[in-house]
This record gives C-alpha cells, structure tokens and sequence, in this order.
C-alpha cells in the first residue's frame, strides 16, 4: 500500500493490479468486422454509381435523361461516387492530413450534391410557376442561370471552411479512456462550432431544396423528378437530424463508424429516390423512354383534364 502508484496514460494496471501493462493501439480499422462491413457497403454504392453514370451517358439522347438535364445528373451521380469513397479516409490508419481531408472532402462534396439537387428543383419550378414574362423565363432556361447555384454554394462552403482551418483545424487525437486497455486514434473535430455549422448549412441547403421540389412536385411534366426530390432531401435531413444526438452518445471507434454510417445512408438515398426510378425506366420499360409514349400522355391529358 505504501508503494502503490498510478499507471500513466499509456498504461492501465493487470488483474492482480501489481504491474502496469502497455494499452494497445486501436482505430478503425478496414481488418475489424465493422470496418469491413462500412468498407464493403462504400464500394458496392461507389461501384452502383459509376454503372448508374455509364447508363445515363450511354442512353444520353433518350427523354428521360434529357428531360433531367442531363449536365446536372452527371454532375450529381459523380459528386455522389465522391461521397461514397470519401468513406475511405475515416476508416484505416489515421494521420492529422487526413483528418482534415475528412472533413474537407465530406462537406464539399455535400455541398456539391445538394446544391445539384437545388438547382434541379428551381430549374422546374422555373419552367412551371414562376409569372415572369415568357422571354425572362426563356433566358433563365436557356442560359442555365440555375446552375450558378453550384459555385456560389460551393464558395459559401469554402469560406466556412477557411474559418474553420484558420482559426481551430481537426487534429490527430488519443482517447484512451473509452475502451480498457485500448488506446483509440481518431480525429478531433477542433473547433466544434464550425463543425456544426458546416453541418447546419447542408441541412438548410437540403431544406432549401426539399421546399422547392415540394413547390413543383404536382407540375405536368412527364419525367417530373421534383417529388423523387423531396424524398431525398427528407430522408437526407432526418439522417443528418439523427446523427447528431447519437453522434454525441456513443466512444471510440462507433463514433466514427456512426458518421460513415450517416454519410453512407445519405448519400444511398439520394443514389435511391433520384436515379431508381429512372433507371426503372431506362432498363425494364424501355417503351416508356420514347417520343411517342410522351406524345400519347400529353395527348390524353389534354383530353381528360381532370387527369392526375
């Protein structure tokens, strides 16, 4: 009792609490089940979005793909293989460039993809609804005015994002009171306010884009995608909603596997609402994706009026 002594940081005391033995340094690791598991579900989506992609390029000239613009589904179904992969740099072996890759490459592809989405849904509310004169709306539809919401996003993303670097940037970390015996690597966030707020600003970006597609959901349109974009920025914010009290719950190595997790079911149900349906289309009914299939249901609207 007289020479008891407490073991350091890097130690922790054996059964019989006579000696300090050295913790073992652990991370997420692609080796352990659950990185496995994240890893393996991140390749399959990355893989699905690139067979998505080389669908919508090889049937490019088709309504469904035009009706869509097809510039901003490209753009959309790339930005969304970035998401997947990003996975990549919060599973394995960490170090402080990656831990502000992490963060970097999360928010802006987000931001990218969610802008997308955005512009989409304005680009039909546009066409629809608004009540400026014909050659205003002409000029907005032609001169893709829509898609400036992209960069101007993007550069509102990359300001917050400077703060966030300049003033407080995650750094590599060490918990090593979550799981005995184990010292933890991970990332600390740094400044935990700017983490939230580049958080907070792709949920209004995902609000701002499920209101629009709401605006537009009913609109005549054939290949009228604005409803499938309503269910995804939905579930995109209930996700990230979720996330954060969770996020806030758990230790260790299932922190950083529930902000895959998040990052993962997110971008699945962008992948899942937008392109599904399309793709339904595209592969099994074929007869659909034609000029004359949209001629006859213009046709029998114009008949029946009263036709939903």
């Amino acid at each position: 009792m007289d020479q008891c002594m407490k073991c350091p940081e890097s130690h922790y005391a054996n059964t019989e609490k006579k000696q300090c033995l050295q913790k073992v340094v652990s991370f997420l690791d692609y080796k352990d089940p659950l990185g496995m598991s994240l890893t393996t579900v991140a390749l399959c989506f990355s893989v699905l979005t690139a067979l998505v992609l080389g669908l919508f390029v090889k049937n490019r000239d088709t309504p469904i793909v035009k009706a869509n613009n097809r510039t901003l589904s490209y753009t959309l179904l790339v930005t969304l293989t970035i998401c997947f992969l990003c996975t990549f740099l919060f599973i394995g072996c960490l170090n402080t460039t990656a831990c502000m890759l992490q963060q970097i490459t999360f928010g802006g592809a987000f931001t990218v993809a969610l802008a997308t989405v955005l512009a989409k849904a304005i680009t039909v509310v546009i066409a629809f609804k608004v009540t400026f004169p014909n050659r205003v709306v002409r000029w907005l539809i032609i001169s893709k005015a829509p898609n400036f919401i992209i960069p101007i996003c993007t550069l509102i993303y990359l300001v917050l994002c400077a703060i966030w670097l300049g003033t407080s940037p995650p750094f590599l970390d060490q918990d090593a009171h979550s799981e005995h015996g184990h010292i933890i690597i991970m990332c600390n966030k740094g400044s935990a306010f700017a983490f939230h707020g580049v958080l907070g600003y792709l949920c209004s970006l995902a609000l701002g884009s499920y209101t629009m597609a709401f605006l537009s959901r009913n609109l005549p349109d054939t290949f009228n995608e604005a409803k499938f974009l309503s269910f995804s920025m939905l579930v995109f914010f209930c996700v990230w909603v979720t996330f954060l009290p969770v996020y806030h719950s758990t230790k260790g190595k299932v922190m950083v596997a529930m902000e895959v997790f998040s990052i993962l079911a997110s971008s699945a149900a962008l992948l899942g609402f937008i392109f599904a349906p399309k793709c339904y289309i595209i592969l099994i009914r074929p007869e659909k994706n034609s000029l004359h299939h949209i001629r006859n249901t213009s046709h029998s609207r114009r008949n029946n009026p009263l036709k939903t």
